[in-house]
């Protein structure tokens, strides 16, 4: 189980990300050009000390990461999805891609994935912030994979 962040554009959100897929035992993918350096104050601010921990893999574009990706199906987080999430049978290869804060993915991208998951959503909202919609989305992945890492409490 991978997570893939498309061309982030807020460093906070790709610092939680980060956090997320350390504390969680999951690859993160960066596929630039981000909107901030990833020396920047605030990635590091939200990332904490678990930024050292993190598996990232940063790719210099779009293409570069679909050459670079190897197996798993790509799985898009979009609220353009007719299908919600809370649906989807996923496998512990999946690679979950969450698009730019200001403008989700283009068109190619969307063509690319081979799913479409929503979050169902109250009438009259448009979107969560990304960072939690990939934690949501991933915490049910990994249970349905079985793929949380094992805990000293459990």
């Amino acid at each position: 189980m991978r997570l893939a962040l498309f061309e982030p554009d807020i460093p906070q959100n790709a610092g939680a990300l980060l956090r997320l897929g350390a504390c969680l035992s999951v690859d993160v993918d960066i596929i630039e050009p981000a909107g901030f350096s990833l020396a920047d104050r605030a990635i590091k601010r939200a990332g904490m000390d678990y930024l050292e921990m993190a598996r990232l893999r940063r790719h210099a574009s779009w293409q570069r990461f679909l050459a670079d990706r190897g197996r798993g199906r790509l799985v898009l987080l979009t609220t353009k999805a007719a299908q919600p999430y809370t649906g989807f049978a996923f496998a512990p290869d999946d690679i979950l891609l969450v698009g730019r804060e200001s403008a989700g993915v283009p068109a190619a991208v969307h063509e690319a994935a081979d799913a479409h998951l929503r979050i169902p959503m109250a009438a009259g909202t448009r979107s969560l912030n990304v960072a939690q919609a990939a934690a949501m989305v991933l915490g049910e992945a990994l249970r349905q994979c079985n793929m949380f890492p094992s805990s000293e409490f459990a």
